[in-house]
């Protein structure tokens, strides 16, 4: 038996007493047990921004840090003032290297193109993963990562909070129960790209700030210099570093439709861009805007299905939504015989349309989540991945209907997808799009 089976063992055992010490207290109570042994040791992978931030702390309120890791030194020095117990990384290559046996979950907060990269190292190594959205950069690191889990019996959770939110859990009940009736269609839309997308590469050079390790920001991608048009957090629209205005916000407004209607595997992809999208600009960034069809077959008690994605601006037809006003983002299912708003990015709320139809409606009941990080946390104490909604099997199968957005943009036609064979069965150039290459040292 290894050591790591050793010790996810002991998590599981003690989880028990562990969880009578949390009941009745606060969710930072969650590391108040009898036993240091028990406490879930995090490795913390870009720990500044909003993300790196929140993911950061919540894994300290659920057990504690031993691992900090970030490009950014900056970053990471403000984070090792919070946490000064934590050893400090700028590669997380190195600290898997030195700290395998000292680490039992990870949490993985950087830009897209380095989920899978640093994710799947640790998996590998038996650590169960908090990863932050689009769980990857590409549609076949998405079925891998979602594969490593389970064959690794690996705890994960995917940062989509929303999943944990009572709103998006009720409507999803509501979808299943069929009190909206056969759904047909659904719309999502966003007010992302917040960046600049639809350009070209700059031709000149930038000095790099002193605090940013540079090549170790482009990881798997191809080297190129340094310029403030990337980083920060301009790196979204980038395709070598991001995964544009779907990659950024779908997982969250696609997040409800999807587990509610199984809307994976699509059978055929359709985009329209920008049609300023041309040259230079396709092979570099995402387009300013664009709309999405996705075609959805039969699944299991649901009739076929049609997704609409629209971003930069463009919107679902007024007369959907029966007299009520969008808002810059939101999503819309239709079904024969009724339908569901929410003009949240996470669905937190919504309402029932059309709404004197609703007026004496009884909701269902569902499942109150603990919290979105609480749930993996307790999924690793308990031994149960299927406690943290949001894991890589179905985590998995929600980026890849994303991410199949994207592939269809580049490919420039509509694709029709094999989902079982990870393929495009219409342009056999366009499977390119599915997966990338990796700069060496940084291959999965």
């Amino acid at each position: 038996m290894s050591r790591q089976s050793t010790r996810r063992e002991f998590l599981a055992q003690t989880s028990t007493l562990a969880a009578a010490c949390w009941a009745g207290t606060s969710r930072q109570g969650w590391t108040q047990e009898t036993s240091a042994n028990s406490v879930i040791r995090f490795a913390c992978v870009g720990v500044g921004g909003n993300k790196g931030e929140s993911d950061r702390d919540d894994a300290g309120r659920h057990g504690d840090i031993v691992a900090i890791c970030d490009i950014d030194e900056d970053a990471l020095e403000k984070a090792g003032l919070r946490y000064p117990k934590a050893r400090k990384f700028v590669d997380f290559r190195k600290m898997f290297d030195e700290m395998a046996d000292s680490i039992d979950a990870v949490t993985v907060s950087t830009p897209d193109h380095t989920h899978a990269p640093a994710s799947v190292r640790a998996m590998r190594l038996g650590k169960h993963c908090f990863c932050q959205k689009p769980l990857t950069h590409s549609v076949a690191e998405s079925r891998l990562m979602r594969e490593l889990a389970r064959d690794k019996k690996l705890c994960t959770q995917m940062g989509n909070q929303g999943t944990s939110y009572n709103g998006l859990r009720e409507a999803v009940e509501i979808v299943r129960r069929g009190d909206i009736g056969s759904v047909k269609e659904v719309h999502i839309w966003t007010n992302r790209p917040l960046w600049p997308q639809g350009g070209v590469r700059p031709k000149e050079a930038e000095e790099c700030p002193k605090h940013l390790h540079w090549d170790l920001f482009l990881g798997p991608a191809k080297v190129r210099p340094y310029h403030s048009a990337y980083q920060p957090f301009k790196w979204r629209g980038w395709q070598d570093f991001g995964t544009g205005a779907l990659g950024d916000v779908a997982c969250h407004t696609m997040n409800m439709s999807v587990m509610a209607l199984q809307l994976f595997d699509p059978i055929s992809i359709e985009a329209v861009s920008d049609p300023d999208w041309t040259g230079e600009a396709r092979t570099e960034t995402y387009p300013k805007h664009c709309t999405i069809k996705y075609e959805f077959g039969p699944r299991g008690k649901f009739g076929p299905c049609t997704l609409y994605w629209y971003d930069g601006g463009k919107r679902p037809p007024e007369e959907l939504f029966l007299g009520e006003k969008q808002n810059a983002s939101g999503s819309l299912v239709v079904g024969d015989k009724g339908r569901i708003f929410s003009s949240n990015d996470y669905h937190g709320d919504y309402m029932l349309l059309p709404k004197p139809e609703f007026v004496d409606y009884k909701k269902p009941t569902y499942q109150v989540s603990p919290g979105h990080f609480t749930e993996f946390a307790s999924a690793i104490k308990e031994g149960k991945p299927e406690l943290a909604m949001s894991n890589f099997d179905y985590a998995g199968r929600l980026s890849e209907t994303v991410l199949l957005g994207n592939v269809a943009l580049r490919a420039g036609k509509k694709i029709e997808w094999d989902s079982t064979n990870l393929k495009i069965t219409n342009d056999a150039a366009a499977n390119q799009f599915i997966s990338r290459e990796y700069r060496k040292g940084w291959e999965l």
